[in-house]
């Protein structure tokens, strides 16, 4: 087989388990980059092939130099920005899955916001300075952190307090949404041009997913500790579909021809009155895909296989194999 020529690499973080277990089902020889402190949880998987153990991710680009001799593909999640930051992604010099020109439109929440506003998406409004704006809002820093960063302001004194926590760092003042969060995951393939919605999810976020239980009050907290499944009535799902080929077309427009692909996430709010509100984008494999590694209720409509979007990306790598096409969807 031509894929066992090639080892699926990434951090044993986030989403690891999932992607390297798609990479093995698709019949890649896989890798992990493990803490030290973390290596016996990782061998009792058999579908990972080698651990190379560090004492903090930021070793990484020394990890790289050692494996620059083999046939290494590295899938990017969560953890790649939140550990070796911006530069060190962009810096990375082994084939990565994936389009590093996006990063930037990820990481500033400013572009995002402009990118997804130029899509035709709807998002909640944004304010400049604190004498316009209109409570309740959240304020966001920069860049992904699993929730961290962002706090809930019902009026002005409480948002000049907290916007003295971000100091130097950068951050948005966003219209706070009520409504249904929901978080939609999609693949879009550069090979066939197709989008597909692989699974959804909601978060498990602390403490702001206990406050019904909490018998004082509390500054809520939305740092992502799990997640749960979730399945969009069927009416609601072209509008979700459409979303997502909007994004895609815009990227492709706006960030470079080669645009956004492989997986991404929307992160969305819906209101009463069934009105989508995008607050974010995750360009990248989200860990509420980890629900669904043996696939969800929407592959079952595409797949007769369990496909997961870890798997998918091993099948999209595969693919861009036997047709001589890597260089399309690696960078």
């Amino acid at each position: 087989m031509i894929n066992n020529k090639y080892t699926i690499a990434t951090l044993g973080s986030h989403s690891a388990l999932q992607i390297l277990k798609g990479a093995k089902d698709e019949g890649f020889k896989t890798l992990v980059i493990a803490l030290n402190k973390q290596i016996s949880f990782y061998k009792q998987f058999s579908f990972i092939d080698e651990i190379t153990g560090v004492n903090t991710f930021s070793e990484f680009p020394e990890i790289e130099k050692q494996l620059k001799d083999k046939k290494i593909i590295v899938i990017p999640h969560g953890s790649f920005v939140a550990y070796l930051g911006m530069k060190g992604n962009k810096k990375m010099t082994l084939p990565y899955f994936g389009n590093k020109k996006v990063l930037d439109f990820e990481f500033d929440r400013v572009k995002q916001g402009n990118w997804l506003k130029k899509a035709g998406i709807n998002t909640p409004k944004e304010y400049k300075n604190i004498e316009d704006t209109k409570f309740p809002v959240i304020i966001k820093s920069f860049g992904a952190a699993g929730g961290k960063g962002y706090f809930l302001v019902n009026n002005k004194q409480d948002l000049t307090e907290k916007i003295k926590y971000f100091k130097d760092k950068q951050f948005i003042i966003q219209q706070y949404v009520v409504g249904v969060p929901l978080y939609i995951h999609y693949f879009y393939s550069p090979l066939t041009k197709k989008l597909e919605i692989m699974s959804m999810d909601r978060r498990y976020e602390t403490n702001v997913d206990a406050l019904g239980r909490i018998p004082f009050s509390v500054d809520p907290s939305y740092v992502v500790v799990g997640n749960s499944p979730l399945v969009l009535r069927e009416s609601m799902l072209p509008e979700a579909y459409e979303m997502g080929e909007k994004v895609v077309k815009k990227s492709q427009e706006l960030i470079s021809p080669q645009g956004l692909f492989g997986p991404f996430c929307l992160e969305t709010i819906i209101t009463p009155d069934q009105k989508f509100y995008v607050i974010e984008i995750s360009a990248r494999i989200v860990a509420g895909t980890n629900l669904f590694i043996e696939g969800s209720p929407y592959t079952d409509l595409l797949y007769n296989e369990p496909m997961s979007t870890g798997r998918r990306i091993a099948r999209e790598i595969k693919i861009a194999i036997k047709k001589n096409k890597l260089k399309k969807i690696l960078d």
